[in-house]
């Protein structure tokens, strides 16, 4: 009976649970359905438009976004949407300034040194329009600061900080574990800096790979240092001495070194904007719009007209694709590029005579070697019926570089890490781990090889030496068709390859890009090839998510803020991060066009 009741109990309080979860889902849902029938934004004249850094900014639309729903900020925001908005902000005569908050989220892909060009060169459209562009930091990173060097006048929280400390990557090596665990890992690959398979074979950095970090790091920084100091009219070498005697400046340190113009509590910039909007009661704020409500009013009512997005059907329209996450045989899941799915969407719009051009925005350090290839073949077909154009993002890395090699232009930021034009395979076993527990494995075949793939055992010599095999053919394709494609001397392209990661303004001058430029650029040149000036529309994919996947969003997003937060998680969430990339390791072949496992840049 005791038992009886214990489980009526529980399942009670499953229950009780389910109906909670359901009836709470339901009631955003009505939440959200109500929130459609709202008014549009108003913009008042003399606005400032707000532009709150602190989200996730991504190259591809959120598919689902419940945060409305859930009282919670904006945990994304698109780069398009974005610059889009301040650009109609720069000829709006509402507007009457930009003001800069908060600091950048990074996940995924997100916020990467590419996407924060293209956000300052925005701003500094924007700028250039005569209107005031102002940023208020109160602990600014790299990044954030970075974007904020634009403003003509930077401001910081008295009791904040300009963390400027240079640029640092330091990967995560696993091998220890796998070897203490008695997890066997075997590797086959080509190119002496093709370094992705190094976190599980190693304890440490080989001089290859610390060779090409440290070369891609100072060209990285050399292009960050030379911005800021001309924003904020030093020399680079005047920065650098500030970067190497303080790296995390104090309010007063940061404004004696020229990098900051005032420093303010928060309650006094507002004040000093509501005098420069003509507010005068106590009670309110300055006026203004944030980029998101702005971003959905743009060009209306004096507003300069933004290119839309959207419909079906319509005649003059330009495909934005965004490859952005790994590469992944089949369809993949949110947040990886498919190599079916992919193929798929650019065979549709190959053959949508209402497709005029094709832009494929690509941030991705790569992944499937199969799926690469056959996300390029689509590539190339549509190149032959119309005009296709590459943008690259923060990453465009080795399978992200083969499927943007033969596109008729390639654009990428001077900070794009892009190159890595190597292969490698990489094989697990756990016959240790299992023998330690007991359990071991037998079987029978009908030929050599016939179970060269399982996880039961090493591979032998001669199953290395077949796979070493495909890795040599398929790298040898590689840099084929990187040479046919950029019309360059494979001699040249051999001696570039080797798996090394390059910058953008790197890759310009070797010719694995055409041209620096962002995303607007790349949209300009599809509409000029394709006859369309300036008036098309833009479609995009990848499209929303499935109800079944928006809801279990949903669900994840109910977790405590305390599972979400705090030091050991975002120690937990570095050794995810890490893992996580194995489940995206699914070529058939084992053959990957991958970039390192995780190029984390501070």
């Amino acid at each position: 009976m005791k038992n009886f009741l214990s489980s009526m109990l529980g399942a009670l309080a499953a229950l009780v649970l389910f109906c909670m979860v359901t009836g709470g889902f339901f009631f955003l849902l009505l939440v959200g359905i109500s929130a459609l029938g709202e008014k549009a934004p108003v913009v008042e004249r003399g606005s400032y438009l707000v532009v709150d850094l602190s989200t996730n900014v991504t190259d591809a639309p959120p598919l689902v976004d419940f945060n409305v729903l859930m009282g919670r900020k904006q945990s994304t925001l698109q780069l398009r949407v974005a610059t889009q908005a301040i650009a109609a902000a720069a000829s709006d005569d509402r507007i009457l300034g930009v003001l800069l908050l908060g600091s950048l989220q990074s996940a995924g892909y997100g916020s990467g040194l590419a996407a924060v060009q293209e956000l300052r060169a925005a701003l500094e459209d924007f700028r250039e329009s005569g209107k005031p562009v102002k940023a208020y930091l109160t602990y600014a990173m790299t990044r954030d600061y970075y974007l904020a060097a634009v403003a003509d006048e930077v401001i910081l929280d008295p009791y904040g900080e300009v963390a400027l400390p240079g640029l640092a990557a330091e990967p995560m090596f696993l091998a220890g574990a796998l070897e203490k665990y008695g997890i066997g890992v075997q590797v086959t690959r080509v190119g002496k800096y093709k370094s992705a398979v190094e976190p599980f074979t190693r304890k440490d950095l080989s001089p290859e790979n610390r060779e090409q970090l440290q070369k891609l790091l100072d060209d990285l920084w050399s292009e960050i240092r030379a911005d800021i100091a001309a924003d904020r009219g030093m020399e680079p070498e005047a920065l650098q001495a500030v970067v190497d005697a303080e790296g995390y400046l104090l309010a007063e340190v940061a404004k004696k070194a020229g990098l900051v113009d005032r420093i303010a509590y928060r309650d006094e910039v507002i004040e000093l904007l509501k005098e420069e909007t003509g507010v005068d009661s106590a009670g309110e704020t300055f006026r203004q719009i944030d980029l998101q409500s702005y971003a959905k009013v743009a060009g209306t009512g004096g507003g300069k007209s933004v290119k839309s997005t959207g419909g079906k059907g319509r005649r003059g329209q330009i495909a934005v694709v965004y490859a952005e996450g790994d590469i992944v045989d089949g369809e993949g899941e949110p947040g990886q590029v498919g190599g079916v799915s992919f193929a798929r969407e650019l065979r549709r719009l190959r053959q949508d005579d209402s497709i005029k051009a094709i832009v494929l925005r690509v941030n991705s350090p790569g992944g499937s070697a199969s799926a690469s290839e056959a996300i390029q073949r689509e590539m190339r077909l549509a190149a032959a019926e119309k005009p296709v154009v590459v943008s690259m993002g923060s990453y465009a890395a080795s399978g992200g570089y083969w499927i943007s090699a033969y596109s008729a232009r390639i654009f990428a930021e001077p900070t794009t890490i892009t190159g890595s034009i190597g292969v490698f395979g990489v094989m697990f076993d756990v016959k240790k781990l299992a023998n330690d527990f007991g359990v071991t494995f037998d079987g029978v075949k009908t030929g050599r090889f016939a179970d060269t793939m399982t996880l039961s055992r090493p591979k032998t010599e001669a199953e290395l030496a077949m796979i070493q095999r495909s890795v040599d053919w398929i790298y040898d394709e590689f840099v084929g068709k990187v040479a046919e494609a950029r019309n360059l001397d494979r001699r040249l392209v051999e001696e570039i390859a080797q798996g090394r990661v390059w910058s953008g303004a790197e890759a310009l001058e070797f010719g694995l890009v055409d041209e620096l430029g962002g995303l607007e650029d790349a949209l300009a040149l599809a509409a000029k090839q394709a006859g369309l000036g300036d008036h098309y529309r833009v479609v995009e994919f990848p499209r929303k998510k499935q109800l079944g996947e928006a809801i279990a969003e949903l669900l994840e997003g109910l977790q405590p803020v305390s599972a979400r937060s705090g030091l050991l998680r975002q120690m937990l969430a570095r050794l995810e991060s890490e893992l996580r990339t194995l489940q995206a390791y699914n070529d058939p072949q084992g053959i990957y066009a991958r970039m390192p496992l995780e190029l984390n840049l501070r």
